[in-house]
């Protein structure tokens, strides 16, 4: 683990983050238990990327405004830019990413993007805000991608594990074609039953289960007998789940966006998804887990 990751704690909870990419590599409780993924580079060595301008993929990687084209990779560059850490100290740490000359290279605007982590009780509280100092709106989309141990601590055996969504979903779901990503017309049945989504890995054959349209606010992840992670995501309005088929975590990531339509090349200012925030204002999208442990 690198030496150069800030860490917060409470006592009950800890966590750590790396400023590169203000990402969140490790969330443990009192005993030491670890609540997040093992990063197994053989599978995938993400641990929980911010996914900012975009989420998810372009058509041929290519972001269009105004006329103009620019170069993109999947899911933005923000998780692999190095943030400014402004302040660290106790349970709370906040870290900073403004736009540069490399920045506008591929994405023409100003920018403030800042990431709050604080811990209170047994919930880590995350929240990034995204700040237009622009004249004129600013287009992004913004998604959390966070990986959590599959299985979770506390003994419960991996199949056992599933999702309990707060509402009831639509009963189809969206999906991203192989190779691309961009997302694929039509949909496909959900194979959630109920408001229960029991995990296994064939789920995620052909990548990510997509709700466009989230009903739910608010998710729980674990096994009975086991231990629980609860979730609230109350500001995005759409949700992807993903792991590669056999490894060790499970992504649950809330998101304000997707990636463009198979055969989309409109502006990306008309992009389903895309926020378009006013000059000199803020929004927020909250991130929270409370771990239960068994």
């Amino acid at each position: 683990m690198s030496d150069d990751l800030v860490t917060i704690t409470n006592g009950e909870l800890t966590a750590r983050i790396n400023p590169f990419g203000a990402e969140l590599w490790s969330l443990t409780d009192a005993e030491g238990r670890e609540y997040m993924t093992d990063a197994d580079p053989a599978f995938w060595g993400g641990h929980a990327p911010l996914l900012f301008p975009i989420v998810g993929a372009l058509v041929d990687d290519t972001l269009r405004m105004d006329g103009q084209a620019y170069t993109m990779p999947k899911h933005g560059f923000a998780r692999r830019s190095a943030f400014a850490p402004v302040h660290a100290e106790g349970a709370e740490a906040r870290f900073r990413l403004t736009d540069s000359p490399a920045t506008r290279a591929v994405y023409p605007f100003g920018f403030v993007l800042e990431v709050a982590y604080r811990i209170g009780g047994m919930t880590l509280h995350t929240e990034v805000s995204v700040f237009n100092p622009n004249a004129e709106p600013l287009p992004f989309s913004l998604g959390f991608h966070p990986a959590f141990a599959w299985p979770l601590p506390g003994g419960a055996e991996k199949h056992a594990h599933k999702l309990v969504f707060a509402g009831d979903e639509e009963p189809v779901l969206r999906q991203v074609a192989p190779g691309t990503g961009v997302l694929l017309p039509g949909t496909v049945p959900s194979p959630v039953q109920g408001r229960e989504l029991a995990l296994h890995e064939d789920l995620f054959r052909a990548d990510a289960l997509i709700w466009e349209r989230a009903v739910s606010k608010a998710l729980s992840y674990g096994a009975e007998g086991g231990s629980q992670l609860d979730f609230a995501f109350p500001d995005t309005t759409s949700l992807g789940v993903w792991q590669v088929p056999g490894a060790r975590y499970i992504c649950i990531e809330p998101w304000q966006g997707h990636s463009d339509p198979q055969g989309f090349t409109g502006d990306f200012r008309e992009k389903p998804g895309v926020v378009l925030l006013d000059p000199g204002a803020t929004r927020s999208f909250r991130m929270d887990v409370t771990v239960k442990p068994r």
